[in-house]
């Protein structure tokens, strides 16, 4: 893999906007993200300012996007990951019960697919939370639709583990999102 995994810039949120719209336009997207393709590029370019900033390594600490660049500069896939306390305001799921985060916004290109991009975007993200000194995070954590087979899967064999929780998928009657953890290493210590 000839690709370049990154923490985005703050002044890159043209082209994370550009990466986002692509994950909403990919015919699995209504499985992968409770976001929509309408409702995303109907947002203000303040929006995707923000965003940006907050999940660079300018941000606040509290959430990192991962990118996945070619030699050629293009993005072939991206990773976000949120920082979750016990004492934080429940976004997704059931409320932290230790230091953990979050991934979300996963979404590797057709034509990135199988060459290892998102093995390598999985482990800057896992390394990530396991470097933090504050929190010191105790898990990893993502919930799956239940019918997205091929992100299940790989999932397991990163290591994540189902928790045997589930969620409902909002704005559906039956749909749900299925937890799965990866642990932290026993004896593993953050930088």
């Amino acid at each position: 893999m000839d690709h370049l995994i990154r923490v985005i810039r703050a002044d890159e949120w043209e082209r994370a906007r550009e990466i986002r719209l692509a994950a909403l336009r990919d015919p699995v997207a209504h499985l992968a993200f409770l976001d929509t393709y309408e409702a995303a590029a109907g947002r203000p370019d303040a929006f995707w300012r923000e965003r940006a900033e907050a999940s660079s390594e300018d941000g606040d600490g509290a959430v990192r996007q991962f990118v996945a660049e070619g030699p050629d500069g293009t993005w072939a896939g991206t990773i976000t990951l949120l920082v979750e306390r016990p004492s934080d305001e429940v976004r997704f799921g059931a409320a932290a019960k230790v230091e953990q985060t979050h991934v979300v916004g996963v979404y590797v290109r057709p034509g990135a697919r199988g060459t290892g991009v998102i093995d390598a975007l999985f482990r800057a993200g896992v390394e990530w939370s396991w470097s933090l000194a504050e929190p010191v995070v105790g898990r990893v954590r993502l919930y799956v639709h239940e019918e997205n087979a091929r992100a299940a899967a790989f999932y397991r064999r990163f290591g994540f583990t189902a928790t045997g929780a589930r969620v409902a998928v909002p704005g559906s009657a039956s749909a749900e999102e299925v937890e799965y953890e990866l642990r932290r290493p026993a004896g593993s210590r953050s930088r």
